[in-house]
């Protein structure tokens, strides 16, 4: 009854929630005198906080209108290019000039572990000017009808393949933290099978490859409970009215607690930071923190197949590095991972996949030439800045391009044979 009680508790906050909304209005209009007072500000300062503490987050949109190609400012078109009850997969359209060559095609698959793909905005953002870009826009699992089914780390996997088969040939795939282990078996699974859409390249960045390596507090609290534990204490029902009543799922909202209480501390320093910004009318960095926490504070539910056959798969049996993973009771064998290139991120700070757990992959793909493979550790990032931020923009970035650009391939002049996929809801 947890989740029932977060709803009704939400429910019972929102006329409190609406009054601070509407007094913060009153005290920080410019045209009542007393907000130019520091009691004023001090007055809208708290109850702008309160209503934010207490508010319930949307999915943030991508908002990229804009970038610049070879110097010139072009336009950007969001589209749904292929979609899945569980995965929408938004192209960036550039507005390229006529008779310009193409760039290469990166497909973004974006992590399922509580946060929209829209935390990897910057990611998108800074491979636009050189790259055709693609991304997963994984669906809330609240929102999905339970008619539609299921969905498992299998249909994730597939639902991978299936995208690089929409996008065609050529394509490269960047697997940012969970999804590294997905996108490393789905390139495995489609080598064995002699896939003709099989990826030209694969970048892992701050992913769980093996997380016997440097745990983390996320590693070492999966190790230490059984997947039964998990079954019990963390998958709920989906609450009514939402489209996806009765359908089991991790609610977001455990995920987001958890991370939280990880840097406690940290967060509450910077709602305290907040206040005094709003106090002293330092709006730029009031909005800077505006910006971060609607991103980290909007949430998604997961599934729960796809939820405890990820904790049981990868942080409790290590089965990927073990050469033990299945897909669809089929092995997934790395070792036959011989033309698709591999470059691995780090981040010197990562406190969620340890420094050592992605370039774990280069271990356990022994077979990809030596001339095809590349390790990056970013110093002085953690786990954020492997993919966001300042140093991903100026050093990590250009890295993926150039990795990208080398290991291009052409087009396969035989036609492709369309690929059925048995089991499970992604086929």
């Amino acid at each position: 009854m947890f989740y029932q009680f977060y709803e009704m508790n939400h429910a019972a906050m929102a006329p409190v929630r609406a009054a601070a909304d509407a007094m913060h209005f009153f005290y920080s209009n410019p045209l009542n005198p007393f907000s130019h007072t520091t009691m004023g500000r001090t007055l809208s300062a708290g109850l702008e906080v309160f209503e934010r503490v207490t508010r319930r987050y949307g999915k943030p949109a991508f908002d990229l209108p804009f970038t610049t190609v070879d110097g010139e400012t072009v336009e950007v078109t969001e589209e749904i290019v292929w979609n899945k009850p569980f995965c929408n997969l938004l192209h960036f359209r550039r507005d390229l000039p006529a008779g310009r060559a193409p760039d290469q095609k990166i497909l973004i698959v974006a992590p399922m572990s509580g946060h929209y793909a829209t935390l990897l905005r910057g990611t998108v953002e800074a491979l636009l000017p050189s790259a055709d870009v693609y991304i997963t826009d994984w669906i809330d699992a609240r929102m999905v009808p339970i008619t539609d089914g299921r969905f498992d780390l299998d249909d994730y996997i597939d639902y991978i393949i299936e995208m690089l088969h929409a996008i065609g040939p050529g394509a490269h795939v960047i697997g940012v933290c969970q999804p590294s282990v997905p996108v490393l078996a789905a390139v495995a699974v489609m080598e064995s099978q002699r896939d003709s859409m099989v990826p030209a390249s694969m970048i892992l960045m701050g992913g769980p490859i093996d997380t016997r390596i440097n745990p983390t507090a996320v590693n070492k609290l999966a190790e230490k409970h059984p997947i039964e534990w998990f079954r019990d204490n963390v998958i709920m029902n989906v609450p009514w009215p939402h489209t996806g009543f009765m359908r089991r799922v991790y609610p977001g909202f455990l995920q987001l607690s958890g991370f939280m209480s990880m840097n406690l501390d940290r967060h509450v320093s910077a709602h305290k930071e907040f206040f005094q910004h709003l106090v002293k009318n330092d709006g730029e960095s009031a909005e800077k923190h505006r910006e971060f926490y609607d991103e980290y504070l909007a949430v998604m539910d997961l599934t729960e197949e796809f939820y405890l056959q990820t904790v049981d798969t990868v942080f409790i049996k290590h089965s990927l590095p073990k050469g033990e993973m299945m897909h669809r009771n089929v092995p997934v064998d790395t070792k036959l991972i011989h033309q698709v290139a591999l470059l691995t991120v780090e981040g010197e700070n990562d406190d969620i996949s340890g420094l050592g757990q992605t370039n774990a992959a280069q271990t356990i793909c022994p077979n990809i030439p030596d001339d095809m493979r590349l390790h990056y550790m970013q110093p002085d990032v953690g786990h954020y800045g492997v993919f966001n931020g300042s140093r991903f923009r100026r050093e990590i970035a250009p890295r993926i391009v150039a990795f990208t650009q080398k290991h291009a391939k052409s087009a396969p002049k035989k036609t492709p044979v369309k690929r059925v996929i048995k089991g499970g809801k992604a086929g």
